[in-house]
């Protein structure tokens, strides 16, 4: 029988869920969808900041090649190719009821059929998305045909506040390593525990309408995230911090039960491959992800030996491109600025003034961290003779896969619209 898929994905969250040991964050839904499913345990994005992110999630291939190479809202304005492929228009095409409820940062929201929905539902709480979904998945004519329903919610973007939700210190905080410890930034992550509770409880309503429609054994539960914490040293960087993500799947039906976790490095290219193989679809030859499809059946595997992480545009030119392997990561800076960008929003943190003095020195060309003794890749050590070896072999693997994107920074810089309208403004083209 044709599987339903729910897919589900969220802002700025990283892995910062009771079921990944942050035990003082309220999210007892997806815990629990962990415990009975399948969790992995190294799961990357490809990009640490959304638009892109979500491109290479949705379509198997990385930004620099699908053309989102920064953010999608105005004044930014980038968008994917006219022939990319979103997962939802391939899944209408292959019979699908395809329905996205909340937030997709592709496109405005005027343009989201060209995605491939048969339906939206515009941005709203977490309550309220985990209503409509809920909504959705009670209609009778879910059992005629199979549905694709993508559920983004906003939370938890800062400033942690949406929908009026208060912060969640009622199991204590607790801050990862790369943050200093105040009581400025406790403050902050009981706002930030607030907001991640607010999204399970949409996650608890999606779960209860799949089981109160005896949806549940034939629907594959997928849950993601974009990127990393909305944190200093974390969102818009190439660390752990700003490209790990949660990744937790259930499907009775197929055998995605039982709680395992995984410890093989996964890319959020990855994803289309893997649901078009569990489907039984061809996969485009032009993806640059890998199915784990038959990791998840038992069957023989090749896991992935590196991951590549990119940055080109945020809110401005901060272009760097990374690859992860198990032992090592390799941070190539194109171009000048302070070692850590600090998005706007994570600037008006109180946590952002007490950590200047660690993001604010001179961007080196190379960062090269291993990762098994300097896990918060606090010690660069690019140049270094004793790594000359290491250095050299992940130069020419990152050198080869910007080569076999096509990236266009290879090139030479890479415009902006911004860029672009201003040259245009400058020549009375446009007023």
């Amino acid at each position: 029988m044709t599987p339903n898929i729910v897919f589900v994905t969220c802002h700025d969250l990283g892995k910062h869920l009771g079921c990944y040991g942050w035990k003082s964050v309220p999210s007892p839904a997806l815990d629990a969808i962990a415990q009975r499913g399948v969790l992995f345990d190294n799961s990357f994005c490809t990009a640490p900041q959304c638009s892109p992110s979500r491109s290479s999630l949705h379509t198997g291939r990385h930004a620099h090649s699908n053309g989102m190479m920064g953010l999608s809202h105005q004044p930014f304005r980038w968008r994917m190719h006219a022939d990319e492929q979103h997962l939802a228009q391939r899944l209408q095409a292959a019979g699908y009821t395809t329905a996205l409820i909340g937030v997709q940062h592709l496109v405005n929201g005027d343009e989201v059929a060209s995605l491939g929905y048969d339906s939206s539902v515009d941005r709203g709480p977490a309550r309220d998305m985990g209503a409509a979904a809920a909504a959705f998945l009670s209609a009778p004519e879910r059992h005629q045909k199979p549905f694709y329903l993508e559920v983004g919610f906003f939370e938890p973007h800062r400033p942690y506040d949406f929908g009026g939700i208060g912060g969640d210190d009622s199991k204590g905080t607790r801050l990862p390593p790369y943050i200093l410890d105040s009581p400025e930034a406790r403050s902050d992550f009981a706002r930030l525990q607030g907001a991640i509770g607010a999204l399970d409880g949409g996650v608890s309503q999606i779960i209860e309408a799949l089981d109160a429609n005896n949806l549940t054994d034939n629907t594959w539960f997928i849950f993601t995230v974009d990127h990393g914490l909305a944190m200093p040293r974390a969102k818009c960087t190439c660390y752990d911090p700003g490209i790990e993500t949660a990744l937790i799947m259930h499907w009775p039906d197929a055998g995605l039960t039982g709680g395992r976790r995984y410890s093989e490095m996964v890319s959020h290219v990855d994803m289309v491959p893997t649901v078009l193989d569990a489907l039984g679809m061809d996969i485009p030859s032009n993806l640059h992800g890998q199915s784990y499809w038959p990791l998840l059946r038992g069957q023989a595997y090749q896991p992935n030996e590196q991951i590549f992480a990119e940055k080109t545009f945020h809110t401005t030119y901060e272009p760097m491109r990374a690859i992860r392997t198990r032992t090592h990561k390799l941070i190539a800076n194109l171009d000048q600025d302070i070692a850590v960008n600090v998005p706007s929003d994570i600037q008006r943190s109180p946590i952002y003034p007490q950590m200047l003095d660690r993001i604010t020195p001179r961007r080196p060309h190379f960062e090269l961290y291993n990762l098994v003794d300097d896990p918060k890749e606090t010690h660069n050590m690019a140049g270094e003779p004793e790594v000359a070896d290491i250095e050299r072999e992940l130069k020419q693997q990152l050198l080869a896969w910007m080569e076999a994107t096509d990236d266009p920074i290879l090139k030479g810089p890479v415009p902006s619209n911004f860029y672009h309208d201003t040259l245009a403004m400058l020549r009375g083209e446009i007023l």
